[in-house]
């Protein structure tokens, strides 16, 4: 315990402004720790392959919930939480970042509240 209080006091060491450390307060976090960016886009890659391949059935299933007239397939049995489903993918080989809400693409969930 004595060294996750010790990892608490540290992951802020290098931060500005002491009103946020003892109360929940994000705009003085944000008002002592903003650091302007006043460059431009050059530094950012463009979409990968694999990018460009997922937005691509993306878009095609898009369009095809459009066509469809509303969503291409619900849940209605589960009731919807972070755990309810087994994770989805588009194309689970090229796939960096992954987890859809439900076990299928554009699969929607059920979320009554």
């Amino acid at each position: 315990m004595t060294q996750v209080l010790e990892n608490v006091k540290n992951a802020w060491e290098n931060f500005k402004g002491e009103k946020w450390k003892a109360e929940i307060d994000v705009r003085d976090f944000i008002l002592n720790n903003v650091n302007v960016f006043e460059g431009d886009e050059s530094f950012l890659a463009g979409a990968t392959e694999a990018t460009k391949q997922l937005w691509d059935q993306v878009m095609d299933l898009t369009t095809k919930e459009r066509e469809n007239g509303g969503v291409l397939d619900m849940d209605t049995k589960i009731v919807s939480s972070i755990t309810s489903h087994e994770p989805g993918y588009l194309n689970k080989d090229i796939e960096k970042v992954v987890g859809f809400q439900t076990e299928k693409p554009f699969k929607r969930s059920l979320q009554p509240y």
